[in-house]
C-alpha cells in the first residue's frame, strides 16, 4: 500500500539525512572497498593506492546515493513499496554509472591514455551490475525490516487491548452491584452513579488501547471514588499528592483505577470504621512515580486481589516502556501500597 503525506513512516526507506545514517553509509562503504582489494589479492598484490582509490570511488557512490535518496525520500514514500525498491536500484546504478565513466575519464586524463572507447568498457558495466545487487540486498533488507516492525506494532496493540479488556469487566461488575444496592434506597443516586458511569465509559472508549494524560487518569478515579462514597459514606476518605504537571504526564488508560478500585474493596470495605486511600504521583530520576495505598485489614485477602490486577498493569506498562518499568507491592503492617515506576517521555 502506497504511503501518504501524513504516514511518511509507513514506507520502509530509512531516513538518511540524519547524521547517524551518514556514518553508517561512510563506513559500509568503507567496509566494501576493503573486500573489494582483498578479492582482488587473488590475483594481484595487495596495493594501498588501489584501496585508497577504491574507496574515493566507493565512497562518493555511497554518499551521493545516500543524498539523493534522502532529497527524494517524500517522493518516493507516495509510492508503493515495490515501485520504490525499484526507482532506488535504479538511482543507485545510474549513480554509480555516471561516477564510473567519470573516474574512468580522470585515470585516462591523469594516466594518458584518454580513448573515446573508454567511457563505456566491462569493467563500468560490471560497476553498475554490482550496485544493483548490493542495491537490491538493501531494499529487501529494509523492506523486510519494516514487515517486522509493523507486524510488532500490530502484536503489541493487539496485547494491549486485550490486557485492558480484561480490566473493564472488573470495573463494570462492581459499578453496576453498587448502582443496584442503591436503587431501591435512593434512586437518585442510583441515577446520578448511572451518568457518572456513563461519562467513565466514554472517557475510556475514546482512547481503548493507548495512552492518556495524568489528568484524565486521574478524573476517571474521580468519579469512581464519587460512586463509592455514595454506598459508603464518611468510611471512604482519599488524600491526593499529586506533584507533577498532570496534564502532560502520559498513562496508560485505567492503570490507576484498578489499583484504587482493590484498595478500596480490599482495604476499606472490610474495616468497620473504614479508612484512608493515598494516591501519590511524582517525577523521580526521569521517571514517573504512582502509588496508591491503603489501610491493610487482617489476612491476606487484598495481596490475592491485587494479583490479577497487577500482573494486567506490568504487562501493558512493559509492553509500551519495556523493562524499565517497575510495578511493586509493598504490604506492611497496618498499609498495603503499590508503587508502579516508568520513564517520563
Amino acid at each position: 500500500m502506497a504511503a501518504t503525506d501524513d504516514q511518511p513512516n509507513s514506507s520502509f526507506l530509512p531516513d538518511l539525512c540524519s547524521t547517524r545514517a551518514v556514518l553508517v553509509v561512510v563506513v559500509v562503504a568503507e567496509l566494501m572497498a576493503l573486500v573489494i582489494n582483498l578479492v582482488a589479492t587473488y590475483y594481484s598484490d595487495f596495493s594501498m593506492g588501489r584501496l585508497a582509490i577504491t574507496s574515493l570511488f566507493v565512497q562518493w557512490v555511497g554518499l551521493t546515493s545516500a543524498a539523493l535518496v534522502c532529497q527524494l525520500r517524500p517522493r518516493l514514500n507516495r509510492l508503493a513499496p515495490a515501485v520504490a525498491a525499484v526507482a532506488v536500484v535504479l538511482l543507485v546504478v545510474i549513480d554509480t554509472l555516471l561516477f564510473s565513466v567519470v573516474a574512468a575519464l580522470v585515470m585516462g586524463w591523469v594516466t594518458g591514455n584518454l580513448m573515446p572507447g573508454a567511457l563505456w568498457t566491462m569493467e563500468i558495466l560490471v560497476n553498475g551490475l554490482i550496485a544493483a545487487i548490493i542495491a537490491g540486498l538493501v531494499m529487501r533488507y529494509f523492506y523486510v525490516q519494516e514487515q517486522l516492525r509493523q507486524k510488532g506494532q500490530a502484536e503489541l496493540q493487539a496485547r494491549i487491548q486485550a490486557l485492558q479488556s480484561r480490566i473493564r469487566p472488573h470495573f463494570l461488575f462492581n459499578s453496576m452491584n453498587i448502582i443496584a444496592s442503591l436503587i431501591a434506597v435512593d434512586p437518585d443516586a442510583a441515577e446520578q452513579v448511572v451518568e457518572d458511569l456513563s461519562v467513565l465509559f466514554r472517557a475510556s472508549l475514546k482512547n481503548i488501547g493507548n495512552e492518556a494524560t495524568l489528568d484524565e487518569e486521574l478524573e476517571l478515579c474521580r468519579r469512581y471514588i464519587h460512586i463509592e462514597q455514595l454506598r459508603m459514606g464518611e468510611r471512604l476518605q482519599v488524600e491526593w499528592d499529586i506533584r507533577v504537571e498532570a496534564k502532560s504526564v502520559m498513562i496508560p488508560l485505567l492503570t490507576l483505577q484498578p489499583l484504587l478500585e482493590n484498595a478500596i474493596y480490599h482495604g476499606i470495605q472490610p474495616l468497620t470504621a473504614g479508612g484512608v486511600v493515598t494516591i501519590r504521583a511524582l517525577a523521580e530520576n526521569g521517571e514517573l512515580v504512582l502509588s496508591v495505598s491503603n489501610p491493610k485489614p487482617e489476612g491476606d485477602g487484598h495481596h490475592k486481589g491485587n494479583r490479577m490486577a497487577l500482573e494486567n498493569i506490568r504487562h501493558r506498562l512493559e509492553a509500551l516502556y519495556g523493562d524499565e518499568v517497575a510495578v511493586e507491592s509493598r504490604p506492611q503492617q497496618k498499609e498495603y501500597e503499590i508503587e508502579i515506576r516508568y520513564p517520563l517521555k
